[in-house]
């Protein structure tokens, strides 16, 4: 009769536990949504590099090469009838290796083999004892994907078969057992996380989306897609393509920031970065409401504060001078100054007018003098002696002598002819002074 009630708990413990599930997370795939867990508006100025930063350390791959060490599940005890701390009771990897803490405890604590197949984690004690009593917590570790999930059962030792049973308290699922009797703490949690073994490098990928002002989410263009495998596909306007990217070693690091290296105008819009980790169930989405600002101006060396001058001596950048800007400075002198300077300028012309004027002059009267000329025939008398005797002279304008009557003596006849002769007036000769100018000109 005994045999036949433990049967029958037996059977019913294993009813209860087809019906309780752990819930940790979605029991099917994920879904393809993503939350929004953060949403931020970053401003840098034109020209610069922008970083948006996305990072996320349940988005690292770390590849595991055994596929075993991943996935844990262990079971402690605490408030026991002797108190104290929980204590580890057993574990056990995905691989199948078990871990019993307790050398009294081995052969008695037994969990399934199959556990990470099936995904039930269900602890069963062979024969209860009073020591058995008190809170056990069933504790799920998904290192990989940073998962940790807990379900607490407790257990109540009786001597009376027909306390025997199970019920909810509103919190936990409280099992009473008789003393001696099997006792099957539940345990179940069929989400795919826990039971199958995905490619991971398969499963994680990372894109960016951007808005342009004025465009909803749901119209957004993709930029860029990551994959854990190493592939990545860029898409979006050539212009902004050549000049965005995230770092070759994201999954390595968690970091998916993007940069866009430079900055300009027309980048300004939404941005999105969507993390998608299908096989850790793993949905987010930063946004980043990006502006772009005009590129502050340069501003002008510090001068030495002694002299005002730089220590360099070199003259400094224009301060007027903008990135991209021209600016022209005009001086406008003062009335008198001008004024004199100019006069000035005037004087200067004239006098150099008047003596272009003055040589011309010159050189046209020295022209004019030697247009003189002469055949060769009338200058031939060149160098001839000038006889003044040949000049006549006007019978009013010759000089009266007188006359003396000078006796003298002569050898001979020649003489007396020739004295005669000189006192004798000469006769009238009509002379032409044109001529004789002309031929004094020709010498």
């Amino acid at each position: 009769m005994e045999l036949r009630a433990r049967v029958l708990l037996w059977k019913l413990v294993l009813l209860q536990s087809s019906s309780v599930l752990l819930s940790s997370g979605p029991a099917g795939p994920a879904t393809p949504g993503s939350s929004v867990v953060s949403e931020s508006a970053v401003s840098w100025a034109a020209g610069a590099r922008a970083v948006l930063r996305c990072q996320s350390p349940r988005m690292v791959w770390t590849q595991d090469r055994l596929h075993d060490r991943q996935r844990v599940v262990h079971w402690d005890l605490s408030g026991g009838p002797a108190g104290g701390p929980a204590r580890r009771l057993v574990d056990m990897y995905s691989a199948g290796e078990q871990r019993v803490y307790e050398p009294r405890d081995s052969g008695r604590l037994l969990l399934t083999p199959s556990a990470f197949q099936d995904g039930n984690f269900s602890l069963l004690i062979r024969a209860v004892e009073d020591t058995d009593e008190g809170l056990y917590t069933c504790n799920l570790h998904h290192h990989y994907c940073h998962l940790y999930e807990s379900l607490a059962v407790r257990l109540e030792v009786t001597d009376d078969p027909r306390a025997a049973g199970a019920h909810w308290d509103g919190e936990k699922e409280v099992l009473a057992v008789e003393r001696g009797a099997p006792a099957l703490l539940t345990c179940v949690n069929r989400a795919h996380v826990w039971t199958d073994r995905h490619l991971e490098e398969a499963q994680q990928v990372v894109h960016w989306d951007r808005q342009p002002p004025g465009v909803p989410h749901d119209r957004a263009d993709r930029l860029l897609d990551l994959y854990a495998s190493g592939e990545r596909r860029a898409y979006g306007p050539p212009f902004l393509r050549e000049r965005v990217a995230v770092g070759a070693d994201a999954f390595a690091r968690g970091d998916f920031s993007l940069r866009i290296d430079p900055l300009e105008p027309a980048d300004e819009g939404t941005y999105s970065c969507h993390l998608h980790h299908h096989y850790c169930g793993l949905h987010e989405r930063r946004v980043f409401h990006l502006k772009v600002t005009e590129p502050a101006a340069r501003p002008p060396p510090r001068d030495s504060p002694g002299n005002g001058s730089s220590h360099s001596g070199a003259p400094g950048p224009d301060p007027t001078l903008t990135r991209g800007r021209s600016v022209i400075n005009v001086i406008v002198p003062e009335g008198r100054a001008h004024f004199f300077q100019q006069l000035g300028y005037v004087l200067a012309t004239l006098l150099l007018f008047i003596l272009l004027l003055i040589t011309v002059i010159l050189a046209t009267r020295q022209r004019r003098r030697g247009g003189y000329e002469y055949s060769d025939k009338k200058c031939k008398s060149k160098g001839k002696d000038v006889n003044m005797v040949e000049f006549a002279v006007a019978a009013g304008d010759q000089a009266l002598y007188r006359r003396e009557d000078i006796r003298l003596g002569y050898k001979n006849n020649l003489l007396k002819e020739r004295v005669e002769l000189s006192h004798s007036p000469l006769p009238a000769k009509s002379i032409d002074l044109d001529k004789e100018f002309r031929k004094e000109y020709c010498k």
